[in-house]
């Protein structure tokens, strides 16, 4: 590929991203503005992939499986829908079982980072503390939240996708700019 035909590509492709950053920045801002109704939609959404997810191992079980795989994927199957099923009926709950799901991710990823790096703790190592402070930050976060529950159900997990949604379309519009300015 010639250099010409880079620079071409970059001259089309950068305004692109930078009105996709634009775009996903946007939406970040409309989601944080109510995170609690992208709490909602977001339980709704996953429960609805539980649900099939059910339907899928209930198919399987009784179409492929053999008597114990069957009784398995069959169980699996039926535990999954009703779960998505709950979730979409009421996504308030859903949305408080998926927030102590995460914050029980937090919580144990803090804990891991701090298993993991005070064996490391050696004074060549200057960022150690620093690694320490986070998965102490992590467990305070999660031990937060629990204590908070239910209220943070309503607003967390739309938080977490409006930041989600504003890191990439800062990323992307940075990316653009840099495109043109190349």
């Amino acid at each position: 590929m010639s250099e010409r035909s880079t620079a071409i590509d970059v001259d089309v492709r950068w305004p692109w991203l930078v009105a996709l950053g634009i775009g996903l920045i946007a939406l970040s801002i409309v989601a944080w503005a109510d995170a609690a109704a992208v709490t909602a939609a977001s339980a709704i959404v996953i429960g609805s992939a539980l649900a099939a997810a059910g339907v899928f191992h209930i198919v399987y079980s009784l179409v492929a499986g053999h008597w114990r795989s069957a009784a398995l994927g069959l169980s699996s199957g039926v535990l999954y829908a009703i779960g998505g099923l709950l979730t979409m009926r009421e996504p308030v709950h859903g949305a408080a079982v998926l927030t102590l799901l995460v914050m029980i991710t937090i919580v144990v990823g803090g804990i891991l980072r701090i298993a993991t790096i005070l064996p490391l703790s050696h004074k060549h190592l200057r960022a150690w503390r620093l690694l320490l402070l986070g998965g102490v930050a992590s467990i305070v976060i999660g031990a937060l939240i629990y204590i908070s529950l239910p209220w943070p159900g309503l607003w967390v997990l739309g938080t977490l996708i409006a930041l989600e949604l504003f890191i990439q379309g800062s990323g992307w519009f940075y990316i653009g700019l840099a495109l043109r300015a190349a």
